[in-house]
């Protein structure tokens, strides 16, 4: 079987130019990206002047503005608002929800503007009965899993980045070189 190259590439070169511009686009332009996560969840016994212990719990949810783009009313929305902290101190309002719930709204956050909201709140709250989504005028979150990360210096990471490079190349290789035989026969 031989390869009509001639029309394999005029097909094919309008295809990867439609995606490759969509995705140029998209890393380009200039618009809100904000991201969330939780930055803690604890609990904690405390004890009153009684010598009666009490749980506290808390929780913290981080969000950040990764885009080009200020991100406009961002709202923070809960099934339940315990007592909170705004970090930094920013303006905020709390709007109550004619379904139930509340939620915070913080007017403007500007490129890689990053807000911490703590939570302090009793049993029979817990931390998943308190947050819902987060969004702006301009969309949704996204909601990011992090965990703590050991950092490895600038040398290490230099290292592991060119090693990285050396295997793509070679694996690109084997791939050429696998698809330059197959058209040999």
């Amino acid at each position: 079987m031989t390869i009509d190259w001639p029309l394999a590439v005029s097909v094919g070169i309008p295809i990867l130019t439609l995606f490759l511009g969509a995705w140029v686009q998209r890393w380009f332009e200039k618009r809100p990206v904000l991201t969330s996560y939780f930055g803690h969840v604890s609990a904690f016994k405390w004890t009153d002047n009684t010598g009666k212990k009490h749980d506290i719990f808390t929780h913290s949810v981080v969000v950040k503005n990764n885009g080009k783009r200020s991100a406009n009313n961002v709202r923070i929305r809960h099934q339940n608002l315990p007592d909170f902290t705004v970090s930094p101190a920013e303006d905020y309002t709390v709007v109550k929800l004619p379904e139930g719930g509340s939620d915070i709204i913080i007017p403007v956050l500007v490129p890689n503007e990053e807000v911490t909201i703590s939570y302090l709140y009793f049993p029979p709250l817990t931390w998943n009965m308190v947050n819902r989504e987060i969004r702006s005028d301009e969309g949704f979150a996204k909601p990011v899993a992090v965990l703590l990360q050991r950092q490895y210096g600038r040398g290490f990471n230099i290292t592991v980045g060119t090693v990285m490079i050396v295997g793509m190349i070679a694996v690109v290789y084997v791939l050429v070189w696998g698809v330059m035989r197959l058209i040999e026969r």
